[in-house]
C-alpha cells in the first residue's frame, strides 16, 4: 500500500510533490483544495447514494476522489496531468469503482459514457474543482453538447460563479448565464477562501449546485436558440429590435424584411424596445421558437 497522503496539509503536499518530482503547473490551473470542511460541503450538496456514478473533472492527487469513494460512488475521473496521472493509479487504480481517463477533457468526455440527452435516470454526477482557466468553456462545451447530468457541484472562481446565477436586469447577466439555467436550476455554495487552496490563488472561489430541470426536455431547444442568444447579447446597447433585424438577416440568408424581427417580438408579447439582459430564458426559448416557424414559412408571420 502507497503511503497515505495528508491532503490537509499544504507542507506535506510540496514536500510530497518534490520527492516524486511533481510540479504545479500553471497552464492547467492546479490548485489543490486543502480545506477539508470545504471539501465535505461540496460532497454533502452532491447527495449521491452508493453505486452513483460521479465523473470528476481535475481530481489532482485524488483528495476529492477519495471522498467519493468512501461514500460508495463509481469514479470516472478526468486528468491530463501525466504526474497526476501516475499517482492517481498508484493509489486508486485498483479499485474497481475508479476509472481513469486520461487526457484533455474537451476532448475525452463525449466519449466517455452515456449517450447526450440521456434521460434523468441514465445521468451521472458531476463533481469538479475546475481550473480557473477552463471552468467556463466546459460547462458551456458540456450543455452545448448535451451533456447532462442529474447534479453537477463545481468550484469556480467566484466572478464565474457571479456570472453563472446571476438573474435578467443583472449587471452579470450574459449568455453563459441564460445558457446555465436553461438547463439546471443552481444554487450557490458558500464562498471559499484563496487561503483554502494549495498554491493560494489571488482569487475567492464559490461552490455551486446544479440540479437538472425536470419542468422542461433540456434537449429540446430549437436549433436557432443558442446563436440567438449570443447574439442578442453581443451588443448589450442595442435594443433587442435593433440587435434581432441584424441576427434574421444573417441566419435567414440576409433577408432584408424590415418588420420581421418587431413581428416575431411582438408575437411573443416581448416589448422591442427591451434590450438582451432583461429577457429570461423562458423568453429566449420563446423567440427561438417563432424564429423557427418564421424560417419555415418564409419569414412570414401574422
Amino acid at each position: 500500500m502507497p503511503p497515505l497522503i495528508n491532503y490537509d496539509s499544504p507542507v506535506f503536499l510540496k514536500a510530497f510533490l518534490e520527492e516524486r518530482e511533481l510540479g504545479m503547473r500553471k497552464k492547467f490551473g492546479q490548485n489543490f483544495l486543502v480545506d477539508s470542511k470545504a471539501r465535505t460541503m461540496l460532497l454533502d450538496a452532491l447527495e449521491i447514494e452508493p453505486g452513483d456514478e460521479v465523473w470528476e473533472v481535475g481530481p489532482g492527487l485524488g483528495a476529492m476522489t477519495a471522498g467519493l469513494l468512501e461514500r460508495g460512488a463509481a469514479v470516472k475521473a478526468f486528468e491530463i496531468d501525466a504526474g497526476f496521472i501516475k499517482i492517481l493509479k498508484e493509489y486508486y487504480g485498483d479499485n474497481p469503482r475508479f476509472t481513469l481517463v486520461e487526457g484533455d477533457v474537451f476532448k475525452t468526455w463525449r466519449e466517455a459514457g452515456a449517450a447526450p440527452g440521456a434521460g434523468l435516470g441514465q445521468c451521472p454526477f458531476f463533481l469538479g474543482n475546475l481550473p480557473y482557466n477552463i471552468a467556463a468553456a466546459l460547462l458551456a462545451d458540456l450543455i452545448e453538447g448535451q451533456r447532462f447530468f442529474k447534479r453537477m457541484v463545481v468550484t469556480v472562481q467566484r466572478e464565474v460563479a457571479d456570472r453563472m446565477i446571476a438573474k435578467p436586469g443583472s449587471a452579470d447577466y450574459s449568455s453563459f448565464s441564460v445558457l446555465c439555467s436553461s438547463v439546471y436550476t443552481l444554487t450557490p455554495l458558500r464562498i471559499i477562501k484563496g487561503s483554502a487552496f494549495y498554491p493560494v490563488p489571488h482569487v475567492d472561489s464559490r461552490g455551486i449546485r446544479f440540479d437538472l430541470r425536470t419542468d422542461r426536455d433540456p434537449g429540446a431547444y430549437p436549433p436557432l436558440w443558442q446563436p440567438l442568444v449570443r447574439r442578442l447579447f453581443a451588443d448589450r446597447r442595442k435594443t433587442i429590435k435593433n440587435n434581432l433585424q441584424g441576427f434574421i438577416g444573417s441566419a435567414f440568408m440576409h433577408h432584408t424584411d424590415k418588420e420581421a424581427a418587431l413581428r416575431a417580438l411582438e408575437s411573443c408579447g416581448i416589448d422591442p424596445q427591451r434590450r438582451a439582459e432583461t429577457l429570461s430564458p423562458e423568453e429566449f426559448s420563446a423567440l427561438a421558437i417563432v424564429l423557427e416557424e418564421m424560417k419555415k414559412k418564409g419569414i412570414e408571420i401574422t
